[in-house]
């Protein structure tokens, strides 16, 4: 079910974003807890109602936990991309501008460096299965 705001998007329910993002309903309304995540409204019954901002944030958290990000890491990288997008880069102060931007690129690092390292872990793995799949036609064949 989609609801719509007064400027004419939409809004959904949790299940449709679950949907969506291929989270659980359980980890989103963790999200929403811990303060990552928060719901743009609410139903006259309770109900979380999210937007397509909403989704893009969690979104953004999705693709960090493989990484290993933590929760706090994720909350600091939205702060700074919040603080990015909110005004844009080029209206912020020179040192605020700076501060977030170097914050920014040592995300990008961290993420580059954690998906060379699971490159390396697959690659481990994928020799296993290997190994095994050989000594299993080994023995059988």
């Amino acid at each position: 079910m989609h609801e719509t705001t007064p400027s004419g998007g939409e809004r959904m329910h949790i299940g449709q974003v679950a949907a969506r993002t291929e989270l659980s309903l359980r980890t989103i309304r963790h999200y929403d807890e811990v303060g990552l995540v928060r719901p743009s409204a609410r139903t006259r019954g309770g109900f979380r109602l999210y937007t397509e901002a909403d989704v893009a944030r969690l979104m953004v958290i999705r693709r960090m936990k493989p990484l290993g990000f933590t929760l706090e890491e994720m909350a600091d990288l939205l702060a700074v991309t919040d603080r990015l997008d909110d005004l844009g880069a080029a209206a912020l102060g020179a040192d605020e501008r700076e501060d977030l931007l170097a914050r920014l690129g040592r995300f990008e690092e961290a993420a580059r460096e954690r998906c060379e390292k699971l490159r390396t872990q697959l690659g481990r793995a994928e020799e296993f299965a290997a190994d095994l799949r050989r000594r299993s036609d080994r023995l059988t064949g």
